[in-house]
């Protein structure tokens, strides 16, 4: 038993771009994994419709097959070769058909790739997108094609994305690429790179870009969001080293936050993820000075035993972690909080696990995304540290972590009954056409009839039950203007 409480974003799914009547080859792209990797297929879509690609939901149909990889845990990888196996299917009627592999996945395998998958004619890591053409030309010239090197200074941001199989409403805007974080569980570090910043000014002028499409609401995106720093030459540098110039002009997240809020006020702002060790009050102050900043905070804490964070190499304590759901709670009342938990690390035991539940209790999620420890090959936990905890223990550990979860999720979506909302509108109900679906500030879907609103409406809804997950209501009316 793995991840029981997903986003739908985590899904692989099938993306669907606008058509170029020009174009005359098909491009079919999967993604799988973070909400970054989607960002990242809509960049390499964007590079490919110059190159003649239009996009199509048929796999038959596809002249080049890409498939955008994670390489978090074992699970993702093997989801990601049972997609190849399809494709090798689908390839020996129409030998034509070529595909690449990209991503976490491909950095993490390299050229082992093409000896082992003999499918794949294409290997790109999440660094090199702009060499696809170079690539693509290659592979037609019947050469596989590799590409893996990390970059110190890629962040894309003279990339305009093309907005795939989305809503039209919400849309990822990336901030940030790589990590310098070297959590021992973790392979963002060696799949993706040194951690770089996106000039604030491409940053702004993609948000505003989207909202003259019509886009409602974006998501800023980074490994680590909060670690965002732009000193106006570039990279990002060490900040006790900074000149005084350099420090008195930089650029840190909580500007940025009020940057793309007074710069769009009308459209939502989101941003994931959080690192506990570098998110700071004044991120907090931006987000209760500004309404359309979204109440809601995804903040990862793996552990709630001081000890395993430490095995971890987490740059935080259980105390330290507590401290800060304190001030976020004094800050933003109404803020909802969530969390990446991983049970299962080497050496945990189960006064560690039981750490974990009392941690879960204090803060009471709103919900998470909850993993057993899978050893990811190359990350210093797999060298150092024996995968020692049995798998049974590890289920055990992590079906009591769901069931807490679930209560608390249960508990969340309750105070919100008798209340009235806004939520903004993305798509019809999964359960029923003649409902809505659509997110509160706090991340919550909330569903409700339809009546006379369309999808991109901010609708005020007074909420008269819930599940665990969603809250059910009526439509009140439209949300004052925002």
């Amino acid at each position: 038993m793995e991840e029981k409480i997903i986003d739908e974003s985590q899904q692989g799914q099938s993306l669907v771009l606008e058509q170029r009547p020009e174009n005359r080859r098909k491009l079919f792209i999967e993604s799988y994994g973070c909400q970054m990797n989607f960002s990242d297929s809509e960049i390499v879509a964007s590079i490919l419709a110059n190159e003649g690609f239009n996009t199509t939901n048929r796999l038959e149909d596809a002249d080049l097959v890409l498939v955008n990889t994670c390489s978090i845990r074992d699970k993702a990888e093997q989801t990601v070769r049972k997609r190849l196996e399809k494709y090798n299917a689908v390839k020996r009627i129409n030998p034509k058909m070529k595909v690449g592999v990209l991503g976490c996945m491909a950095e993490r395998l390299k050229e082992k790739f093409l000896d082992e998958e003999k499918i794949v004619d294409m290997v790109v890591g999440p660094d090199a997108y702009k060499d696809l053409p170079n690539l693509l030309q290659e592979v037609e010239e019947g050469r596989d094609a590799v590409n893996v090197i990390l970059s110190k200074d890629e962040t894309y941001g003279d990339i305009a994305p093309v907005r795939l199989g989305g809503n039209g409403v919400t849309a990822f805007v990336s901030i940030t690429r790589g990590c310098d974080n070297m959590c021992t569980f973790c392979v963002v570090p060696f799949t993706r790179g040194r951690e770089r910043s996106r000039d604030p000014q491409s940053i702004i002028a993609e948000v505003n870009d989207l909202a003259e499409k019509g886009y409602q609401e974006i998501t800023l995106l980074g490994q680590n969001v909060d670690s965002y720093l732009w000193y106006g030459g570039g990279l990002k540098k060490d900040y006790k080293h900074a000149t005084e110039m350099q420090r008195a002009t930089a650029t840190g997240f909580a500007q940025l936050l009020e940057m793309v809020a007074e710069a769009q006020p009308h459209m939502r702002i989101r941003f994931s993820t959080s690192n506990p060790q570098d998110m700071t009050e004044d991120v907090l102050h931006s987000m209760s000075k500004y309404r359309n900043i979204c109440n809601y905070i995804h903040l990862p804490v793996q552990s709630g035993s001081t000890r395993i964070l430490k095995e971890m190499n987490r740059q935080h304590t259980r105390e330290e972690y507590m401290h800060l759901i304190d001030r976020i709670r004094e800050i933003l009342p109404d803020c909802a909080i969530s969390q990446d938990m991983i049970t299962g690390f080497p050496t945990e035991t189960e006064e560690d696990h039981k750490a974990t539940l009392s941690l879960m209790e204090y803060v009471k999620y709103d919900f998470g995304f909850m993993f057993m420890y899978s050893e990811r090959p190359g990350t210093l936990a797999a060298r150092k540290l024996e995968d020692d905890v049995p798998l049974e223990t590890k289920k055990r550990r992590l079906t009591e972590i769901v069931a807490l979860q679930q209560q608390h999720s249960a508990y969340r979506t309750q105070q919100f009954l008798g209340k009235t909302v806004e939520v903004l509108i993305e798509k019809e109900s999964k359960k029923s056409d003649l409902q809505w679906s659509g997110r509160t500030p706090q991340n919550t879907v909330a569903v409700f009839p339809k009546e006379h609103y369309k999808v991109g409406d901010f609708v005020n809804v007074h909420i008269e039950d819930c599940t665990t997950a969603t809250l059910i209501g009526t439509a009140v009316g439209y949300s004052e203007k925002r």
